[in-house]
């Protein structure tokens, strides 16, 4: 039988009303890094995805390491958060925040007095950081974290999905993608610690499994997801002769938590080493709950992928951010809208909630 990209499919306890799922994006609107009303009419206008996941969503103020994103560890950003996710509800949709700790990808000029910039291991990130209102900056060299640092982070993370819950999402991403702090201990460019939480493929993989716990236990698996990008380069992550078997330990172990999905980027699409088929397919049989595929995806090979049982669910970034109605759009065959790359990291509606928003 042939499944549609169009079709519903249930997630945990939600059910959503299509495959078709909005990657989560960096988008630098939450002034002073509390949620606002720009940005509750930014994701109810693009309520028509089955899920919606995101912006990076710091769990403490640790993880504010760039500029103008939001977090989710006070009682004003979870008011913030209720107007987003209630808009989004109003329209039918559903929607998770991803919890996204920068580590050593920060700037202590982003970040609020007493907040630290720390890292796996005491290694710099090379790349500048933009900094309001200088621009780019090199980043602030992070500070090794100890295992009391990191226990009190799991933890951070742990109140963060509490919080997500009380601010009326259907459930949380935890982000270990992309060069953030959960990748940066599965990282061999990023992580040379000699305890237990390095050396080996199962050390590296300690810290985000235990935040996955943690995750588990606050709000339970069902409402709990993850996203990796194995061979992803962003942040200057380097792959290595293990990669293939730590992901695989990871996606079994996350299975054995009862975590909802897991969520597989390919930044192969935007230059990076591509994930083979063989290791998605590996993942794809390891991991007993829902499978989400990302990177340039078009309708077409969604569609292909979802029908041969790649996986169940597609997620979509930058057509999300010139395509208001980016599933009409998918279903009709209607012409999308290009994006403005100029504006995606500005302050204000320009490039954010200005595209039309068709019929």
């Amino acid at each position: 039988m042939t499944i549609s990209l169009f079709s519903p499919i249930p997630l945990g306890r939600i059910t959503l009303k299509n495959r078709v799922v909005m990657a989560p994006m960096t988008r630098n609107r939450a002034i002073g890094n509390v949620p606002n009303e720009l940005m509750a009419s930014y994701y109810r206008q693009r309520s028509d995805a089955g899920l919606i996941i995101t912006e990076g969503v710091a769990p403490s103020p640790n993880g504010l390491g760039y500029a103008r994103i939001p977090g989710l560890f006070s009682d004003e950003q979870v008011a913030g958060w209720r107007k987003v996710t209630d808009a989004v509800h109003a329209e039918g949709g559903r929607i998770f925040a991803q919890l996204m700790h920068t580590g050593r990808a920060s700037h202590e000029k982003n970040m609020p007095a007493g907040a630290r910039v720390v890292g796996a291991s005491d290694v710099a990130l090379k790349t500048p950081l933009w900094v309001d209102p200088n621009g780019n900056e090199a980043p602030t060299a992070p500070v090794a974290m100890t295992e009391a640092d990191i226990h009190a982070t799991v933890a951070e993370y742990a109140r963060a999905c509490e919080r997500a819950i009380e601010a009326g999402f259907d459930g949380v991403e935890l982000h270990g993608a992309n060069g953030y702090l959960i990748d940066q201990f599965l990282n061999t460019a990023s992580n040379t610690r000699t305890d237990g939480y390095g050396t080996t493929l199962e050390g590296r993989a300690r810290f985000a499994l235990e935040v996955a716990a943690a995750a588990v236990k606050a709000i339970g698996g069902d409402r709990v997801g993850i996203r990796f990008s194995p061979y992803g380069a962003f942040n200057e992550m380097v792959a290595d002769a293990e990669t293939d078997a730590l992901y695989v330990h990871l996606a079994r172990e996350l299975s054995k938590l009862g975590l909802v999905y897991i969520h597989i980027v390919d930044h192969s699409s935007m230059g990076a080493p591509p994930v083979s088929a063989t290791l998605k397919a590996e993942l794809r049989a390891t991991f007993k709950g829902t499978y989400l595929l990302s990177g340039g995806y078009d309708r077409a090979r969604a569609e292909t992928d979802v029908s041969e049982g790649k996986g169940d669910l597609v997620a979509f970034g930058r057509p999300y951010v010139s395509n208001p109605r980016l599933v009409h759009k998918l279903e009709t065959g209607e012409a999308l809208t290009p994006p403005d790359f100029a504006t995606f990291y500005s302050a204000d509606e320009k490039g954010y909630t200005d595209y039309p928003l068709g019929e």
